[in-house]
């Protein structure tokens, strides 16, 4: 096991399969030192836990935990290209989409849950630049979408 996943196990969480394309993408691709993941749903075991928009269906604190899980499937779609969470440099970014009842401004807290999980695993490698945007719905009427990209190490 690599470190990455040590530290995943240690925090009681463990690497998920990769979740498979829901159109025509794949979940990661590598350019170069640079791994781009596709978008993340909170997608647990070939299913959303819940759907709905954050705000109205669902509180914030409901929805961070869900991008928190969007962080651990992205992670999954890293080691899927890589082969190793350990050739993890650094998170150069996230960006975080939030499916927001109109009245809904509390994005970067939802958010949080994947950079947050992101910086529990991987320290200081995991800080990042980050966007976190309101949408109108996503995927599958998901809540959360998140996706990232990593500089990577042979």
């Amino acid at each position: 096991m690599s470190v990455v996943e040590d530290k995943l196990r240690s925090l009681g969480l463990s690497l998920p399969d990769v979740v498979p394309p829901l159109a025509a993408y794949q979940p990661a691709v590598r350019s170069g030192d640079y791994v781009h993941t596709s978008g993340q749903l909170p997608m647990v075991e070939g299913k959303l836990p819940r759907t709905g928009k954050v705000g109205a269906d669902l509180d914030a604190d409901q929805a961070k935990e869900l991008a928190r899980t969007c962080a651990l499937n992205a992670l999954a779609a890293v080691k899927s290209v890589t082969g190793d969470l350990d050739k993890i440099v650094r998170v150069v970014k996230v960006v975080g989409f939030v499916a927001s009842a109109p009245d809904f401004t509390g994005q970067p807290g939802v958010v949080n849950g994947a950079s947050e999980l992101l910086g529990e695993v991987l320290g200081e490698a995991g800080v990042h630049a980050r966007s976190a945007v309101g949408v109108a719905v996503l995927p599958i009427d998901a809540p959360v979408e998140v996706e990232i990209v990593v500089e990577v190490r042979d």
